[in-house]
């Protein structure tokens, strides 16, 4: 079987998400060739026949990144294995319970025919960019709620979806 070529992208503001696409990508590559970018540099998705995408929430909102790349590429992604993800609650919540996506994500989902979706813990600390994020730490509500372990466990069942028998 020849390895699937998957591309991570994200929609990241103060690199939380980035980080989480990161650690997607490093555990796909023990599978097979992937790639971890932003997706606003993302102009075409051609070469891959995977495509995990993930944003950062905002207020409700998934990153307009990752939105805009689901819009942009929308007809590309309808013929490719595709998968979601959501980073941002600040609390212990998404460790302790699936997190269904926010109403936008879950109908970017239902349009691409996702295989699945997983909100992650996210991460707020001292310097993050924005009014309300510098608020919410200077309020003492900061903090990072992200679980390495869970990520890599949740991309270990990507790759076992994909029929991934061996390590490469």
């Amino acid at each position: 079987m020849n390895p699937h070529h998957v591309l991570v992208a994200h929609g990241s503001r103060n690199g939380s998400t980035a980080e989480i696409a990161e650690w997607i990508g490093e555990t796909l590559r023990a599978y097979g060739p992937a790639d971890v970018r932003p997706a606003a540099e993302v102009e075409d998705v051609e070469e891959y026949d995977v495509v995990v995408l993930g944003g950062a929430l905002y207020a409700g909102r998934w990153h307009r990144d990752a939105a805009r790349f689901a819009r942009r590429h929308h007809q590309a992604l309808m013929s490719r294995a595709v998968w979601l993800f959501s980073s941002g609650p600040l609390d212990a919540s998404a460790g302790e319970r699936d997190i269904p996506p926010v109403p936008g994500v879950r109908r970017i989902a239902a349009r691409l025919d996702a295989l699945g979706h997983v909100t992650f813990g996210g991460r707020l600390e001292e310097g993050a960019k924005g009014i309300i994020a510098h608020q919410i730490v200077k309020a003492g509500r900061g903090g990072d709620y992200r679980d390495p372990a869970r990520v890599h466990a949740w991309a270990r069942e990507i790759a076992a979806e994909l029929g991934a028998a061996t390590v490469v």
